[in-house]
């Protein structure tokens, strides 16, 4: 099992990432917690991703989740192109409602926990990861709803690990106040957690566990 949790994009040691992925192979971006934005912009972000995997010679491209909602076969078929997964930052919450819809959240975790795929992303993409999003509500909302999806909340998330995650702790982003929130949340209620600052990562390598910076 691999993973890649980051607190902001690449990190301070996007070498890392790349160690993790099987040469040849392509990488799914993963943007719907972002849908709360709307798709105007989305283009020009996605290019940024694109062209940040292009510099070390491998083929990153969208995957919608949106395109598999009700359709976990087709999503299974799709997932079956990629040894990895990049999953982007925006609404925890959201982002957790389309994994369910699309059912990426059973496709993942076999296919994570059998070294098929690497796992790896940023900010709500790397909260994802852990078992609960319980206090995450302190700075994504989780009643923030974008068109084709409704109110439920999925409080559970992917268990690919054991702890809970704070990311952009201590840092120089919007969130980050928030965040102090989140960790007095952790702590307060005793729940096992990380804090990563913008430039570090949480690399998962099989058993072992790193923080890059």
């Amino acid at each position: 099992m691999k993973l890649y949790l980051s607190s902001y994009f690449f990190g301070k040691s996007p070498e890392k990432l790349i160690n993790l992925i099987e040469p040849g192979k392509k990488v799914a971006v993963v943007m719907n917690a972002g849908d709360i934005y709307g798709d105007e912009k989305r283009p020009a972000y996605l290019s940024k991703e694109v062209e940040k995997f292009q510099q070390f010679s491998i083929v990153a491209e969208e995957l919608d989740l949106r395109t598999y909602f009700d359709d976990g076969a087709g999503l299974a078929r799709k997932l079956a192109e990629y040894g990895a997964v990049w999953v982007m930052d925006g609404n925890s919450f959201v982002l957790r409602r389309a994994m369910k819809y699309s059912d990426f959240d059973k496709l993942i975790v076999p296919l994570v926990q059998n070294g098929s795929i690497v796992y790896a992303g940023f900010s709500a993409g790397s909260v994802i990861a852990t078992k609960t999003l319980k206090g995450i509500e302190l700075v994504d909302d989780p009643l923030q709803i974008p068109p084709n999806y409704n109110e439920e909340i999925i409080w559970d998330g992917l268990g690919l690990v054991d702890f809970s995650l704070a990311p952009h702790y201590k840092s120089d982003h919007p969130e980050s106040a928030g965040i102090d929130k989140v960790v007095a949340y952790f702590e307060e209620n005793g729940i096992h957690f990380k804090a990563i600052s913008d430039g570090q990562a949480i690399i998962v390598s099989d058993d072992q566990i790193e923080i890059a910076d």
